[in-house]
């Protein structure tokens, strides 16, 4: 069966059948993304600018700028809604990424660290299963 193979739904199956017989292949093709960015390349450039300002210029103490904050700041300057998700898929497409910091903190005791690690971890983690047969 077709579905079957393919791993989709009959009613799928008969609705691309369906429009293969109204349209032929061409009808088939991809019809473009389901919805276009909201913002234009004009508001993207605008937010762009209010990014390079940092979180301190919109109300927030620290220097870090997270996928929420972007949203707030969207709806903000352009009254547009947002998920979280949708923050993202909008920098990621537009050349952003998620950064890490370029060095450790000064703060780092690598001492404390391998201490909890060798210490602390082993009691905070859970006991692995036996690996008999059960």
């Amino acid at each position: 069966m077709i579905s079957k193979d393919l791993r989709v739904s009959v009613r799928s199956v008969q609705r691309r059948r369906r429009t293969w017989d109204e349209g032929g292949p061409r009808a088939l093709r991809s019809q473009r993304p389901a919805s276009l960015p909201r913002l234009s390349e004009k508001q993207f450039a605008q937010l762009e600018a209010e990014l390079a300002k940092g979180p301190a210029a919109h109300g927030w103490e620290d220097q870090q700028w997270t996928l929420a904050r972007v949203k707030t700041v969207i709806g903000r300057r352009f009254h547009l809604t947002y998920t979280i998700q949708g923050v993202h898929k909008l920098l990621v497409r537009n050349g952003w990424s998620c950064q890490a910091p370029a060095r450790r903190a000064m703060e780092r005791d690598d001492e404390a660290v391998a201490g909890w690690v060798k210490e602390v971890w082993p009691c905070a983690e859970d006991p692995r299963r036996p690996v008999e047969p059960g």
